[in-house]
């Protein structure tokens, strides 16, 4: 690993934050396109039913996924942290304690997700002809659940170490055998797919990492619960936590637009793929964000991080404008890529002129997230992502979903409202986070 490009300490911040954040990015894409082949491939080749299906089954997968990798936001924070404080020695304990939670986390996933399938199908209100589909997908997910859960984990240990190109890597290999398993099976193997590739993925990131020269060593006795284990829960939880309710608030847009009819739930189902490409740039922000400005706070230089977190956003809005034109006015170019049905292209297409300004707005959102994560505020990190969530996305798409004339591009708009709140709850926040360090 060079030691000069992962030290984010000293240098050009652009020159040092856009490498990193590429990286990530270009994993995000993958990470998404193999999300996408699912639904492109059935949507190509299966049924309306099953389209549904996939679309609802990869919300509960998206719920999980995110979930965990919230979490795991505590172990790439720690990580930069030691590195910054120049403590590298404190590394091992840290996964080797990591491990361990992560085990208990999948072993419960695994219980839920294998024995609820058919409840949380039922409960996310798939349309009838796609129950059975749905909860084939979430069991077969649920049985995988280990590898996902093992795949996110050794992602944040690499991006804690300033390494943003090995998780591109075992990524790439797993976008290929998705697309692979996707073409062979279709849509009864969707989910299939979607875990074997998981699976290689951990294989190949387990390989890199024993190959690897690193500044730590991990012996048997780092795994157990420890405090530098306990310490990266304290960063994780409320981000986990916050994640967790801004998905089941997506969970619960999910089932408002279910009730709207099969081709609504399949439209949303599309335009959340979109939507997904769409909020990669601000979330490749945040996560690179969040290794950047903590090992910068660790090695004592907050205006360096102050620096970076307004980079962040600069570079956010110019890409987050471009991203907009083509969500707003090709659209249904974009959706139509999924399937050819025409009824779900346009109810794809007119979820996302509502939702459109959020490629914006998020790109400030997010660089300021990833600035307090770095900064282990991530218990404000979860309020206000509950406060924007529960007083304002999700009661607003509520009430125009049940409204007579109940329009998608009207649900959609919901999200850029409630990130323009949550800005104007950050900004406030910003500014007494420094009046109160100017006071000490």
């Amino acid at each position: 690993m060079n030691s000069s490009k992962s030290d984010f300490t000293q240098g050009s911040i652009l020159g040092k934050l856009l490498p990193f954040m590429l990286p990530i990015l270009g994993a995000l894409v993958l990470q998404a396109a193999y999300g996408a082949v699912d639904l492109l491939v059935v949507g190509r080749f299966g049924t309306t039913s099953g389209l549904s299906a996939v679309s609802t089954g990869s919300q509960v997968l998206n719920l999980v996924t995110f979930v965990i990798t919230q979490f795991a936001m505590g172990i790439t924070v720690l990580i930069a942290r030691y590195i910054g404080e120049k403590k590298p020695q404190y590394i091992g304990a840290l996964i080797g304690g990591a491990t361990i939670i992560f085990a208990i986390v999948s072993a419960v996933l695994f219980v839920v997700m294998i024995g609820f399938a058919q409840p949380i199908a039922v409960l996310m209100q798939a349309p009838q002809e796609a129950v059975e589909l749905t909860s084939s997908y979430v069991r077969i997910c649920g049985g995988g659940i280990f590898f996902i859960v093992a795949y996110n984990l050794l992602a944040a240990i690499f991006r804690g170490l300033g390494d943003s190109k090995s998780p591109l890597l075992f990524v790439a290999v797993a976008c290929v055998v998705n697309i692979a398993g996707d073409l062979i099976l279709v849509a009864g193997g969707a989910a299939i797919a979607t875990v074997t590739a998981q699976a290689v993925s951990v294989v190949f990131a387990l390989f890199l990492l024993v190959k690897r020269e690193l500044p730590f060593k991990i012996t048997r006795q780092d795994f157990k619960i420890n405090t530098h284990c306990i310490r990266a829960l304290k960063v994780g939880l409320p981000l986990a936590m916050q994640e967790f309710l801004t998905q089941i608030s997506f969970l619960a847009l999910c089932a408002f637009i279910n009730r709207l009819g099969l081709a609504a739930s399949s439209g949303y189902g599309v335009a959340c793929k979109v939507v997904n490409f769409a909020m990669l740039i601000p979330s490749s922000l945040m996560q690179s964000m969040a290794s950047f400005v903590s090992q910068n706070v660790g090695a004592g230089n907050e205006k360096r991080a102050k620096k970076a977190m307004f980079t962040g956003m600069g570079v956010g809005i110019v890409i987050g404008c471009i991203v907009f034109a083509f969500v707003m006015f090709k659209g249904d170019l974009l959706t139509g890529i999924f399937t050819t049905d025409a009824a779900v292209v346009q109810n794809g297409y007119d979820y996302l002129k509502g939702f459109a300004l959020e490629t914006i707005v998020t790109a400030v959102l997010f660089s300021m997230v990833g600035y307090f994560n770095g900064h282990d505020k991530t218990v404000w990190v979860m309020v206000q992502g509950l406060v924007q969530t529960l007083l304002v996305r999700l009661p607003l798409a509520y009430y125009m979903s049940i409204q007579p004339d109940a329009s998608l591009t009207k649900i959609g708009f919901a999200a850029p409202e409630a990130t323009i709140f949550g800005i104007v709850l950050n900004v406030i926040f910003y500014l007494w986070m420094n009046r109160k360090r100017n006071n000490l």
